[in-house]
């Protein structure tokens, strides 16, 4: 385990609306809540786990945007691309906007079939079951 990612934790303007969003995708990835209290919840598969807590009122009018320095985005393993597919299925119902859809599934590359959205936040997140 020397030297993997041990865990992310991020800011969040809704906690609720990010479980309701988070809880459903990490859910599908076989994550579950490790640890939840009333400002946050952590998500674990494995060793590693994602952290979101809800930022405190004077810090809501800051904007995130992913161009600027910071993060950029989360891109998780998919077992396969059948996977990727039900997973891009599940987001439409839920009306969560595909990025780069004129491009999917290889926004990425020829080689690389995944799918982009973004969080109730604007982060971007990548689902990917191809080369990387």
């Amino acid at each position: 385990m020397h030297g993997q990612l041990h865990h992310v934790e991020m800011y969040v303007k809704d906690l609720a609306a990010t479980k309701q969003f988070w809880g459903w995708f990490l859910s599908e990835l076989g994550y579950h809540i490790s640890s939840e209290w009333p400002d946050g919840v952590s998500y674990k598969l494995g060793a590693t786990y994602l952290v979101f807590v809800q930022v405190e009122p004077e810090h809501l009018d800051v904007p995130y945007h992913r161009k600027k320095a910071g993060l950029n985005h989360l891109a998780f393993h998919a077992k396969d691309r059948s996977f990727v597919d039900e997973i891009t299925n599940q987001l439409r119902i839920r009306g969560i906007t595909i990025l780069y859809e004129d491009k999917h599934p290889f926004a990425g590359g020829p080689n690389y079939y995944a799918v982009f959205f973004e969080d109730p936040d604007r982060m971007k997140v990548e689902l990917v079951a191809g080369k990387g």
